[in-house]
């Protein structure tokens, strides 16, 4: 708050409008306890899962400390594209993927955990990335997944099998545009809002690929996993 006080003395055009005081859990949408999302069991660390004797077989538990950053599992795009990735993964071997806008590092530590052995997770904002590396740090997978600060359009063309993006749309539409992202096998793109989705779906349907399935939340939030035909 001191911060925004010296800014409005240095700048008297700026005019404050309003300000809340929140809970470290009302800024997360709620209580950061275990849950499950299809077979992940995510919890924070200071929370840890029972040890794997006392756990389900099929449970792929991942340790997640969000900060302050989004993508705690809790909203719905990110439990989509976690569904998505269990879909992707029951398909075929994956050995690679991007996660394009990584936030947290969710998706990349899921991917990881579902047998990837090599995973870009990359974030424009220097943030996300040091939280996404501290997570995954927590999960011990450093020699599976890079974190880097950096520009999603600038990495779209690197090879992998999978590419995530789980992004704005203004950035979404200059990946699914390149020449990169058809050169993928797998995509899943998500956070979404009806008429971005519409403008996407439209976008993919001039492409060799097949939609496999296509998430609607809330009729709000859009989520599309799909293969790309070669």
């Amino acid at each position: 708050m001191e911060k925004v006080e010296d800014l409005l003395r240095v700048q008297p055009q700026l005019t404050l409008l309003d300000k809340f005081n929140m809970t470290y859990e009302e800024w997360q949408g709620g209580a950061l306890s275990p849950f499950k999302i299809g077979n992940f069991l995510i919890a924070p660390p200071w929370n840890k899962p029972a040890d794997k004797t006392k756990r389900n077989k099929k449970e792929v538990p991942i340790l997640l400390d969000p900060g302050v950053v989004f993508g705690n599992g809790i909203h719905a795009t990110t439990s989509d594209c976690l569904e998505a990735l269990e879909m992707a993964f029951s398909e075929e071997s994956i050995h690679s993927a991007l996660d394009l806008g990584t936030g947290t590092g969710l998706l990349a530590l899921a991917a990881s955990r579902l047998s990837c052995k090599k995973t870009l997770a990359l974030d424009f904002n220097f943030l996300a990335a040091r939280t996404a590396l501290r997570n995954v740090k927590l999960n011990g997978l450093e020699k599976r997944i890079q974190v880097i600060q950096a520009r999603a359009e600038d990495f779209i063309e690197m090879p992998a099998d999978l590419v995530i993006a789980n992004i704005h749309y203004d950035v979404m539409k200059n990946l699914i545009s390149s020449e990169g992202f058809l050169d993928k096998k797998w995509f899943i793109l998500s956070g979404l809002l009806r008429s971005e989705a519409r403008d996407v779906s439209y976008k993919l349907s001039q492409y060799p690929v097949e939609l496999i399935k296509r998430w609607e939340r809330d009729n709000i939030w859009n989520t599309f996993f799909g293969k790309i035909k070669r």
